[in-house]
């Protein structure tokens, strides 16, 4: 509403300025004159070299004759001196003309107030220096950026961050709608990449004065970042700098970056401007290509400026819209567009209105002309200026600078088709897309105070307050944390690991240790980290396991102790008795073995049955020989020979399987009979979850949880512990008394309880696996370097100093019992029996195959019977009796007689040759 009342004032203004009804020049040519309409302020840094620059642009636009041949271009520049308000007036007088586009408006507050005329009067606007990225948005379709927007320069600030590490960033922005929407952006593309904007400055877009600035430097000052980000104009940007001379926050430890603004100040020329508030400054810059054109470009502006007002680039921006514009109107006239202009329908004064509403013309062929510009393809001075489907110009790329003395050094570039490069991304674009972190670099920087290292990019705020450490309050197991009574001292060997660490930060830490919990009972872990997420604590200091429901809310460090849920429970010694030769072997194991010693004998007998006589005799004979065969075999002890090629294979194999199982029994009993044994009726998790005993854990402890959650085990089962103590009691007690059956911990709380309780063991393996860790919030930067420190502390051997000093001892050490490991069960074994009775199978299905062959060629010697019954009697005879014959030894004899006679012959024959 308040736009629509200022173009209500403005018209009253200028009701006596109006046009006929209808302007229009209807064109079956090109017009002799085409009128564009130019507002910004002149007497600005940037305004100084855009007009020179457009002027320019338009001399050599009619000077050129491939492009609007027979038109002339006319520009009439307007000064708006920065004020919205008269950039709407202005803006409304080009409406009374027959100005068929408007270059600018410069600023993008003005361009927010007078952008709603271009919408409703169908005009173009295009804009070289309003980098507002909100004005994109589809409520201004007739706004056209010739610029970069500053989406792209925020996306080019969180990189630099992230690429140092950094990760918050304090920001002082011109509070207006350009540096709270190109805030907005930063916040943004840092929240992108987990880092965030910690605390904002506004600064007055109005006339501020320096105690102002003063008292909001002294507030960024106390805040933990050290990164400031500054995103103003030059009046409030360099009295900025100004103060932070003055106060030292050009020192050493700082990370000053400047959005362009500084470029474009710095580029027009140093004079008025103290380079010492700037040493160490990063600055940003819009990268055009340096090409032979913008050289010659710059050789003839310092002719025309006699060299005191350096080119900045947005000059090169502005002359560049002018070549837009003039390519845009020259395919808008060879697509037979006319400059004409009509009434708009929504703008009618009424009867005796003093509003001259009639004057306010619409420009039939403003879309066209529109589409034309975003579709212009060539190269100007700034290089491609082309635009994407989001009406932003192609190959958006920023230089990074670093002021040292009185000079810009080139760090590196940002585009965003490579990310940070120190190659110029024009040479980046022909290659295949690539925005790894390896491929992130940047030449090195200058910081301010002279440092050469990259600064941390924060400090603990210096307002005197202390970092509110929560530690529990342990009834257990206080030789991790426990508080000195009377005292909010704490020690222990998390309290020692931490003190350590902070030692060897190359800052101080101030922090003081607040309780938590009541005393009485281990408080609840969860609550603790969560306290950390309200702002109650700072940072928690303890036995904290690192698990996933912690790390979804706060940071943790390096894990400084290694940790995991084991099972503990009660053992007995074992007695060998006079069955230990039983132990080694499961009955599984037993079952399956008694049961392939007899296979073997049978498919042995099978085999050598017909050629063996040692195989052969009356039923009870033989059967009697495949018992004795196939158990002798256990010994190596076995008598009879096999004669068959099929046996011995059998055989052969069958021996190696019971080498191995003679070996494997023979170690496991030794093991039995000379070392002390343990034993407990629980084997691990497993067995706990299909149990339906109670299982003790240690309250305040995220088992629990774990137990119900993930492992499915009843919370009615589930007994809480809360110190060694009762831990053995329970244990003691069992679940018949009272007690538990077993006890689910973390590791080193289980090896202090074991270290002086020596009925107890780890049973299996621990299932879990996780660490502790000091908790803070999330992105603090006080977890990475104490990360660091835990780090050095475990390379120096001081970390293994104090595990020793507070967790070993050796009560039980003595104590030389092992627990008893698990019999030897059929699993071990599968693969020895699946080759024995695979070896088996084969060597029986060659034997039936010769057999069956036999029987076929008798049954084709016309042996049987002659009718169909006695037919099947005698095939059925005539196979057994194949089956049970004795093969004819005299054939082998026969053959093997044949063959000596054969090799005497030739041997007779080579003599008497």
């Amino acid at each position: 509403m308040s736009v629509i009342w200022i173009i209500l004032s403005c018209l009253l203004s200028f009701g006596g300025l109006s046009l006929s009804n209808s302007l229009s020049v209807n064109a079956s040519s090109r017009p002799k004159n085409v009128s564009v309409g130019a507002i910004f302020t002149l007497n600005s840094t940037i305004g100084k070299v855009a007009k020179i620059a457009i002027e320019q642009a338009v001399k050599d636009v009619n000077a050129n004759s491939s492009v609007l041949p027979g038109t002339t271009l006319l520009v009439d520049i307007r000064d708006i001196n920065c004020s919205g308000f008269l950039g709407l007036i202005e803006a409304l007088r080009f409406m009374e003309t027959d100005s068929v586009a408007v270059i600018g408006p410069q600023s993008s507050v003005v361009a927010h107030t007078i952008l709603h005329v271009a919408k409703e009067l169908q005009t173009p606007f295009l804009s070289f220096a309003a980098t507002d990225p909100t004005l994109s948005s589809l409520q201004f379709p007739y706004f056209i950026r010739t610029t970069i927007s500053d989406l792209y320069q925020m996306m080019a600030v969180t990189e630099i961050v992230y690429h140092y590490g950094w990760k918050e960033v304090t920001v002082i922005y011109l509070d207006d709608d350009y540096g709270r929407n190109g805030l907005a952006a930063l916040d943004d593309a840092l929240a992108a990449r987990r880092c965030r904007v910690s605390y904002k400055a506004g600064i007055s877009p109005g006339d501020i004065s320096r105690n102002e600035v003063m008292d909001i430097l002294v507030n960024v000052a106390l805040k933990q970042s050290r990164v400031i980000v500054i995103h103003a104009n030059r009046a409030a940007g360099l009295l900025v700098f100004d103060v932070a001379q003055q106060i030292g926050m050009l020192e050493d430890g700082y990370v000053w970056i400047a959005t362009d603004w500084l470029a474009s100040v710095l580029d027009t020329g140093f004079q008025h401007i103290s380079i010492d508030n700037l040493q160490g400054v990063l600055v940003l810059r819009q990268h055009t290509s340096n090409s032979e054109r913008r050289r010659s470009f710059l050789a003839r502006w310092n002719k025309l400026t006699s060299g005191s007002l350096g080119l900045s680039t947005y000059a090169l921006y502005a002359y560049d819209t002018v070549w837009l514009l003039a390519h845009a109107l020259d395919s808008f006239f060879d697509q037979g567009g006319v400059i004409s202009f009509s009434k708009n329908p929504n703008l009618q004064s009424s009867a005796g209105s003093l509003l001259n509403l009639d004057s306010m013309l619409k420009f039939d062929g403003g879309l066209l002309l529109k589409n034309n510009i975003l579709q212009s393809d060539f190269v100007g001075l700034t290089g491609p200026v082309k635009f994407n489907s989001g009406n932003s110009l192609v190959f958006p790329a920023y230089e990074i600078l670093n002021i040292i003395g009185t000079s810009l050094h080139r760090i590196g570039y940002w585009s965003n088709y490579s990310g940070l490069s120190t190659v110029v991304p024009e040479s980046l674009y022909s290659r295949p897309q690539n925005r790894s972190s390896a491929r992130q670099q940047l030449h090195g920087v200058i910081w301010p105070g002279e440092a050469v290292k990259t600064p941390r990019g924060w400090v603990f705020p210096s307002s005197g307050k202390q970092l509110r450490i929560g530690v529990p309050i342990r009834v257990g197991y206080r030789e991790f944390v426990s508080q000195v009574p009377g005292t909010n001292t704490f020690k222990g060997f998390c309290i020692d690991v931490f003190t350590a660490a902070v030692d060897l930060l190359p800052y101080a830490v101030p922090y003081q240790f607040i309780p938590f919990g009541n005393g009485h009972e281990n408080p609840n872990y969860n609550q603790l980290v969560k306290l950390i997420t309200t702002g109650f604590f700072d940072g928690a200091v303890g036995d904290i396991a690192i698990v996933t429901n912690r790390t979804r809310i706060v940071d943790f460090t390096q894990p400084y102790a290694a940790s995991g849920l084991v099972v503990v429970a009660p053992v007995k010694k074992s007695n060998t008795g006079g069955w230990a030769f039983l132990r080694p072997f499961s009955l599984q194991m037993w079952g399956v073995s008694a049961a392939f010693f007899i296979f073997i004998g049978i498919v042995v007998w099978i085999l050598e049955h017909r050629t063996n006589d040692e195989f052969r005799g009356p039923p009870k004979q033989q059967l009697i020989t495949i018992l004795w065969f196939s158990l002798s075999t256990l010994f190596f002890a076995h008598r009879e020979n096999t004669v068959s090629t099929l046996g011995r294979v059998v055989l052969l194999i069958w021996l190696f399987v019971v080498l191995i199982i003679n070996s494997s029994y023979t170690a496991s009993l030794t093991s039995i009979l000379t070392v002390q044994q343990l034993h407990s009726p629980i084997k691990g998790i497993e067995s706990l979850k299909e149990g339906k005993e109670p299982i003790g854990y240690q309250t305040g402890s995220f088992a629990e949880h774990y137990l119900s959650e993930s492992i499915g085990i009843p919370s009615s089962r589930l007994k809480p512990l809360g110190s060694a103590e009762e831990y053995a009691t329970a244990l003691q007690l069992g679940p018949e008394n009272g007690g538990v059956s077993a006890v689910v911990d973390e590791r080193p709380y289980v090896e202090l309880f074991l270290s002086s309780q020596c009925k107890f063991r780890i049973i299996g393996q621990e299932f879990t696996k996780s660490g502790w860790g000091f908790a803070f919030p999330r992105d603090s930067p006080l977890s990475i370097d104490l990360s660091t420190a835990i780090l050095t502390l475990s390379e120096n051997g001081e970390l293994q100093r104090i595990h020793d000093k507070w967790l070993t001892q050796s009560s039980c050490s003595s104590d030389n019992t092992e627990l008893e490991s698990d019999r030897l069960h059929l699993n071990s074994f599968v693969g020895l029996y699946l080759l024995c009775g695979l070896a088996c199978f084969i060597a029986l299905l060659i034997y039936f195959c010769q057999i069956i062959n036999k029987f076929r060629r008798a049954a084709a010697s016309g042996y049987a019977s002659d009718g169909p019954g006695s037919l099947r009697s005698g095939h059925l005879r005539t196979l057994l009796s194949i089956i049970d014959e004795k093969s004819d030894p005299s054939k082998r004899e026969s053959k093997r007689r044949k063959l000596d006679s054969l090799s005497l012959s030739e041997s007779s024959r080579g003599v008497y040759l």
